[in-house]
């Protein structure tokens, strides 16, 4: 895989101007990153996911890099450059891996995010006319400028939970969501959650317990449309709740008491449907 020059920016040396200038056969860890314009972390990151091993080791057990290394590395920054996790990237380097599918997949994740920039454009375009033709600004038109760039940022830090091909299926459902549809769907969370915290007192097990996890799981139902690949993402997403950047912990809806509560109902929920 050849390297377009733009996105090989990051790379100090072509595999070719190696090839062309280089005499050895194999380089240090350090060489091998000064040349290639990564970091040893980088490189020794790459060698535990097995993305990149070196072609031997030293005596005194240090990486050693060859001429074929950089070829590896520049098809790894690509794919990387793109959007790819790593952990998928070592699948797509291999000889019958489905390629043209997942740069599809990730085709259209790209441009689903380009629609909401463009949005995201528009909105700022239309305050910018607002100021030109009228004295005091259209505060509303701010307000969708800061919704708009919220959006796109949520987007963001929410698309590491989940798989290129998950990211791309919550792109093309978004995409066919009304503005009001999504306004539907975040009063219907805002309207479980307020009630979870009301039945703070009630058995999870019990009647209001499962209707609330009935409703839970018709809202993820929603969300997913039924797909695994996106439900173990949004899991995944939920899981790691600590981890979320601190505007997004700070406008969650559940207390930890709610969302224990929650927790409960669905697993007295999964273990009726189990007998």
């Amino acid at each position: 895989m050849l390297l377009d020059p733009n996105v090989a920016s990051g790379l100090r040396m072509s595999l070719e101007e190696v090839v062309n200038t280089g005499t050895k056969e194999v380089y240090r860890a350090k060489e091998f990153a000064s040349l290639a314009g990564v970091t040893v972390r980088a490189l020794h990151h790459y060698d535990r996911l097995g993305l990149l091993q070196p072609k031997e080791r030293s005596e005194a057990g240090y990486r050693l890099y060859g001429v074929r290394d950089f070829a590896r590395l520049e098809q790894i920054v690509v794919l990387k450059f793109l959007g790819i996790p790593l952990k998928q990237i070592g699948h797509l380097l291999e000889p019958d891996a489905k390629l043209g599918d997942v740069l599809q997949k990730q085709r259209d994740v790209l441009f689903a995010r380009r629609l909401q920039l463009d949005k995201a454009i528009r909105a700022i375009s239309n305050a910018q006319r607002s100021i030109q033709s009228r004295k005091d600004p259209d505060w509303k038109l701010f307000q969708l400028i800061v919704k708009e760039l919220e959006m796109q940022k949520n987007i963001e830090w929410k698309g590491k939970y989940f798989s290129t091909e998950a990211r791309a299926k919550v792109a093309a459902r978004r995409s066919n969501l009304s503005a009001e549809d999504l306004e539907k769907a975040n009063k219907d969370w805002a309207a479980l959650h307020a009630e979870v915290e009301a039945s703070l007192g009630e058995d999870p097990a019990g009647r209001k317990g499962q209707e609330l996890a009935d409703r839970w799981e018709k809202l993820i139902e929603d969300f997913t449309g039924g797909d695994p690949e996106i439900r173990a993402g949004l899991e995944a997403m939920m899981a790691d709740r600590a981890n979320w950047p601190d505007k997004a912990q700070g406008a969650t809806r559940t207390t930890p008491e709610g969302e224990a509560f929650l927790k409960k109902a669905i697993e007295a929920a999964r273990l009726k449907l189990a007998r």
